[in-house]
């Protein structure tokens, strides 16, 4: 597969940082009482994870070690700062929505992680793809989330209202409903057998955790028991 389209991928579908990773819940389930909010903060998000992604990578040779992290949290930060102020200048009724969840972007571990685990050790273009990729699949994961509790839990999606108000039901724009909600949305990829990280993990397991990815491992420690 084409690497950019690999990138595209992984976010989408093989490593979904809300899906499959289980990263970001807090935003995850705390903003997502409507498609709008889900969205709004599923691409705020975006935006800082590509620029962050770019700029890290960019000076991935020139940041030493010692200050890496520090580094890594005053460019996000920066980031984050100038999305909360458009989104705040632009488009204040989400601002009001999402409220002190902006401002947490700095220490969304979804940002940080792909700093680590990627953008430190590729090039910038690769990186962006790989920002891009797990911007849509946590935009998506977010707005399908929101979408679904907007529905069940008003009647409405997007404001549009698609159901009698007194069919909903109020529990799933609240905190149960969005354990729920996520609950049966990983329910249903898992029965659609889609091929994830996750998958990988446990297929092929031996049974034998502490010794896990050991050649033997397993048979040496029964042969000890015998």
């Amino acid at each position: 597969m084409n690497p950019y389209l690999e990138r595209i991928y992984n976010g989408l579908i093989k490593e979904n940082p809300s899906l499959v990773l289980m990263l970001g819940m807090c935003p995850t389930l705390a903003v997502t009482t409507s498609a709008t909010n889900g969205f709004g903060m599923g691409a705020s998000t975006m935006a800082v994870l590509i620029v962050s992604n770019v700029i890290i990578s960019l000076l991935r040779k020139l940041i030493p070690d010692e200050v890496r992290l520090p580094a890594e949290i005053v460019i996000v930060a920066s980031l984050v700062t100038i999305v909360e102020l458009v989104t705040q200048a632009y488009i204040p009724g989400l601002y009001s929505a999402l409220g002190i969840f902006i401002p947490l972007i700095v220490v969304n571990c979804i940002i940080l992680g792909r700093a680590e685990a990627y953008a430190l050790k590729n090039p910038p273009v690769l990186s962006a793809f790989d920002g891009l990729g797990m911007g849509l699949g946590f935009t998506i994961a977010l707005t399908v989330l929101g979408s679904v509790r907007e529905l069940l839990g008003a009647g409405s999606i997007f404001g549009i209202q698609l159901l009698p108000e007194n069919a909903a039901v109020g529990i799933f724009i609240k905190a149960p409903g969005a354990f729920l909600v996520l609950a049966f949305i990983v329910a249903i990829m898992n029965a659609l057998k889609m091929k994830t990280r996750a998958n990988k993990m446990v297929e092929g397991c031996d049974g034998c955790c502490a010794t896990c990815g050991s050649a033997g491992g397993c048979d040496s420690k029964k042969e000890g028991q015998a």
